[in-house]
């Protein structure tokens, strides 16, 4: 597992077009959201243990936010073919298993992960109706074996921001998670 942080894509950048299949195979894009009032973009798998650790506080996060008016969607960007547990079939299983209310698509060629800058597993991208984004970092201050409860602080405050038009913070930490598990040849040039 290499640990790897969130590359903080630039504040202001507008959320990159996609088209992607859910773990059944139906189509979700971008403008699936156009009418929500913020978006989020959560970049996930089902094998690594810093989204492992979280998934059950982001599947009640994702409940109560979407409750609000926030849409999510997540993605996987990583190789199945490498990582079978990341494979479509395991998704619709980790979808059922924590209860996801929320579109999980799968980036296949990873072209989505590389417009978006993604880096880790957790990623977060937080968008305004505008969709320019307004925050990228972490869930919470918690990792595997830090014992800081998993609360979702850090994208809670920001969540309740962007859906009540208040301005975020630049200073933000990063998601640190394992790296996205890249095709050979196919490692993007932003590290």
């Amino acid at each position: 597992m290499a640990l790897t942080p969130s590359t903080m894509l630039a504040l202001g950048t507008e959320a990159p077009a996609f088209r992607l299949p859910d773990a059944d195979g139906k189509p979700v894009s971008l403008d699936a959201f156009r009418d929500a009032p913020a978006l989020l973009v959560a970049f996930l798998c089902n094998h690594c243990p810093y989204v492992q650790h979280i998934r059950e506080g982001f599947a009640r996060f994702a409940k109560e936010y979407q409750a609000k008016g926030l849409a999510i969607v997540a993605i996987n960007a990583n190789d199945a073919k490498s990582h079978p547990d990341d494979a479509p079939a395991a998704m619709a299983q980790e979808i059922r298993r924590f209860g996801y209310v929320f579109p999980y698509l799968v980036d296949e060629t990873q072209a989505v992960a590389k417009a978006y800058r993604a880096a880790c597993t957790p990623d977060f991208f937080l968008f305004d109706a505008a969709r320019k984004l307004v925050y990228r970092g972490q869930f919470d201050a918690s990792r595997p074996g830090n014992a800081i409860p998993v609360t979702g602080a850090d994208l809670r405050a920001a969540a309740d921001a962007a859906l009540s038009g208040r301005a975020i913070a630049a200073d933000q930490k990063p998601s640190i998670g394992c790296n996205i598990k890249w095709k050979p040849g196919n490692e993007p040039d932003y590290f």
